[in-house]
């Protein structure tokens, strides 16, 4: 019998004692060295893929200090007018190119969308005005729309959600060590002299055509799921689709239906991840994007600038690294995305309110609290929510929501470093240090909400009741069902 929509006292405990047996009967010598497989296999690959991807999405920052503006004939602001197109198909296309991978496997869809942003990259070459710009800035926000979503998601059917936040963090550490890369490569491709191209021309042509040979070889690599991986024998695929079932998805390789994926919006927590990707977003891209100029304002040339970004980055990847292996040693997101967003808060703040030529080497240090609380909020916040919904294919819907609702903040951050507040960019560093509080207010709210709702559930089931004891399988329909915790 069911009273009040939950099982009674002696059902579900017998229920749950047989499902949290399934959950924990495990060779654990098996499963690590199945993880290690998956390591090797997949993750340097994925890194390299987003590296190129952190390379041709944010190489435009170093162009600029080597005059593109001048070299094409730009007015006013057209400059932030090419930053801020970019934005509006990364939002429109998501979540259906984030559907298609669904349907279709991120092991197909992924390499052609990165064979796309590749194309575009080398044809930025050829760009000669405002026009051509526009339009190829277009096409590049459509190629890489939805490529941070399908990887998360692919990653949730190899990983379990313990699994998945340091996992997540390497990957996501290409981004940092791709703005690093691209200030080296910058630093060099810029100091080519007596040649038909302006510099700035071979920096886009270096990194589309890497980019665009790797996605082929990445076609033939990546596996379509772990059933279909060659690299594993029979007892490893079982052990990898029963991990999973156990601890990641409510059912794997489910098929995709649009009309139950949709049921992700009934759900209020939804929109609190969706409202913490809006507060994360600014300064996310505000560093992404203009990082060369706030380097800049010390008063270093051009060359020194975009060498001097490389250690902010750095640090930054070292950073969300700690976060995310302490998170999943703890099992806890909230607590370290609010400290990540905090970092955000303190370095703007600092940057804003001290004379930065006076005082380089604190202005410096902030630049570095900047990298150190951008990266890690963006990859914790993801898995947040990705171990929270047991169900695919709301999964990738909520992903591919939120990640471009996070990115879209770029028409933000391009509209608030204008020409105009220029070289001390005080309005936009205050903006910026604002979001960054709001998020950590926001992520700091919904974790003590979690945390008291866990509490309600175990008063209800009269014990506590660990995370780890239920199967994914079980939790399909998200915190409707009475066995479901939130991952904290």
């Amino acid at each position: 019998m069911k009273n009040g929509g939950y099982a009674s006292d002696v059902e579900p405990q017998t229920h749950l004692d047989s499902a949290a047996e399934a959950a924990y009967i495990v060779d654990h010598h098996a499963e690590r060295a199945l993880c290690r497989k998956f390591d090797f296999r997949l993750l340097p690959v994925l890194a390299i893929m987003y590296l190129f991807n952190a390379l041709d999405k944010g190489n435009l920052g170093n162009a600029k200090t080597a005059h593109l503006e001048d070299n094409l004939g730009f007015k006013k602001n057209q400059y932030n007018i090419i930053l801020s197109v970019f934005y509006v198909p990364y939002v429109l296309f998501a979540p259906v190119l984030g559907m298609l991978g669904k349907k279709y496997g991120p092991a197909r869809v992924l390499p052609l969308m990165m064979a796309g942003f590749g194309s575009m990259t080398i044809l930025t070459v050829a760009a000669t005005n405002f026009g051509g710009m526009m339009a190829l800035r277009w096409f590049l926000g459509m190629a890489e729309s939805a490529f941070f979503p399908l990887v998360i998601y692919y990653l949730t059917t190899f990983y379990r959600r313990g699994e998945l936040a340091r996992r997540l963090a390497i990957f996501y550490a290409a981004s940092n060590i791709a703005n690093a890369f691209s200030g080296l490569l910058a630093y060099g491709v810029f100091r080519i002299e007596g040649t038909p191209l302006y510099p700035w021309r071979y920096l886009f042509l270096i990194e589309g055509s890497l980019t665009f040979l790797f996605a082929i070889f990445v076609w033939f690599y990546l596996p379509k799921n772990a059933a279909e991986a060659k690299f594993l024998n029979e007892d490893e695929k079982k052990l990898a689709y029963h991990r999973i079932q156990v601890d990641s998805s409510s059912v794997v390789n489910e098929k995709f239906n649009f009309k139950d994926s949709m049921k992700i919006f009934r759900q209020p927590s939804a929109y609190a991840f969706l409202a913490i990707e809006i507060c994360l977003g600014v300064p996310l891209q505000s560093v992404s994007l203009f990082l060369p100029q706030i380097v800049g304002r010390l008063g270093y040339s051009a060359v020194k600038t975009n060498l001097y970004t490389v250690a902010p980055n750095i640090t930054g990847a070292v950073m969300l690294l700690i976060l995310a292996f302490s998170s999943d040693y703890t099992r806890r997101r909230g607590p370290f995305i609010v400290f990540g967003f905090l970092f955000t808060f303190i370095g703007f703040i600092i940057y804003a309110s001290i004379d930065v030529l006076h005082q380089k080497h604190i202005a410096y240090f902030a630049t570095f609290m900047m990298c150190w609380g951008t990266s890690a909020p963006s990859v914790l916040l993801s898995t947040w929510y990705n171990n929270n919904t047991p169900n695919e294919g709301r999964r990738i819907v909520l992903t591919s929501v939120g990640v471009p609702l996070s990115n879209v903040m770029g028409l933000v951050s391009s509209n608030i470093f204008t020409p105009q507040s220029a070289p001390n960019y005080i309005p936009a560093l205050a903006t910026t240090a604002a979001f960054g509080a709001t998020g950590a207010l926001c992520a700091g709210l919904l974790s003590a909400y979690m945390v008291i709702d866990n509490k309600r559930r175990d008063r209800k089931l009269g014990r506590k009741l660990n995370i780890q004891e239920v199967p994914t399988e079980l939790l399909r329909d998200g915190p409707s069902v009475p066995e479901f915790r939130w991952f904290l």
